[in-house]
This record gives structure tokens, C-alpha cells and sequence, in this order.
């Protein structure tokens, strides 16, 4: 397999793992939850579902750096989340606030799948 084959095909499953940890955790969610005593509004996701979420991408994070170049594995994962992500906020969000979360998740994203896909790399060029 070539280097250019190689880098093309774990792109795209990279981006495709990457959509399915965002479907798998999060995109089945889209409802608030309101504290009957206290009135307080949470959600619409649930602690555990966000920390499934980022234990699954970090995985994800640490095969990419591992097998592929941690300069393709940050702005794949980064792209592929926060487009899956924006699009179904936009989608149930009449507020226009789902940009400034989408901001926030490609600053995350941005930084997560950086240091995890290099420390993974760096990591395998040590073994």
C-alpha cells in the first residue's frame, strides 16, 4: 500500500470513528432535564455520556497517532467532531448559541486529539 493510500483510507476511517463516537455517545440526545424541587435545567447530555464520549475519542486520538501522522489525526478528528456536533445543534437550537458551542468544541477537539495523537507518536517512535 502506498504512503498516499495509506494516508487517504486511515483518514477516512479515522473521520468515520470519529462521527460514530459522536453518534454512539451523543447524537441520540436532545432533551433537558428539569429538577422538579429545584427547577434547575441540565443537559442535554448526561455526565456519563460526555465522559464515554472523551475516553472513546482519546482512544481514537491514540490509534491515529500511533499507526498515522499526528498532523492529520488532529484536524481529521477535530473537522469530523465538530461538523457532527454543530449540525445537530444547529439542528434543535432556535437560540443561534449552538455556534459559540461549536466554537468551543473545535477549540477541544483542536487540543485533545493534538496532544494525544503526538504523545502517541511519540510514544511509538520510543518503543
Amino acid at each position: 500500500m502506498t504512503t498516499g493510500m495509506r494516508t487517504l483510507l486511515g483518514g477516512l476511517i479515522l473521520a468515520a470513528a470519529t462521527v460514530g463516537a459522536w453518534f454512539a455517545w451523543l447524537g441520540w440526545e436532545s432533551g433537558y432535564t428539569v429538577d422538579p424541587e429545584t427547577g434547575a435545567t441540565s443537559g442535554p447530555y448526561a455526565v456519563w455520556q460526555v465522559a464515554g464520549c472523551v475516553l472513546t475519542l482519546a482512544v481514537i486520538a491514540v490509534l491515529g497517532g500511533w499507526w498515522l501522522s499526528p498532523w492529520l489525526v488532529a484536524p481529521v478528528m477535530t473537522v469530523a467532531f465538530t461538523v457532527a456536533w454543530a449540525a445537530h445543534a444547529a439542528s434543535i437550537d432556535a437560540s443561534g448559541l449552538w455556534a459559540v458551542g461549536a466554537v468551543l468544541v473545535l477549540i477541544g477537539m483542536a487540543a485533545g486529539s493534538t496532544v494525544v495523537s503526538l504523545a502517541a507518536s511519540l510514544v511509538r517512535r520510543h518503543v
